[in-house]
């Protein structure tokens, strides 16, 4: 089994061929292809972690989306002041699926 750890969005994410991952927005247009730069390869029981072998390791993702994260409110209150705060949140994020490990 091969499968790659990628950084992608602050975050690092365990991707195998064909995989679809949401990702924080990425700057690319639906239907585009992006390279996802790889921290770590398993291919089987070989481990490559080494900064020059990675180097050479391309992540490929088709982006096949990008849509807006769940909304999130967040309310503050303190009791017997008046003082209330309301506010929300949507998070920009792209779908991609991955298409190649090599």
């Amino acid at each position: 089994m091969v499968y790659a750890i990628v950084r992608a969005g602050g975050r690092q994410e365990k991707v195998s061929v064909g995989d679809l991952v949401t990702l924080d927005r990425v700057p690319a247009e639906a239907g585009s292809t992006i390279e996802l730069p790889a921290v770590m390869l398993v291919d089987g029981d070989k481990v490559t972690t080494g900064a020059d072998d990675l180097a050479k390791v391309k992540v490929q993702a088709e982006v096949l989306e990008n849509l807006r994260g769940k909304k999130i409110v967040i309310q503050k209150y303190k009791n017997k002041t008046g003082y209330k705060k309301r506010q929300g949140h949507r998070s920009e994020l792209t779908r991609v699926k991955v298409t190649s490990i090599a």
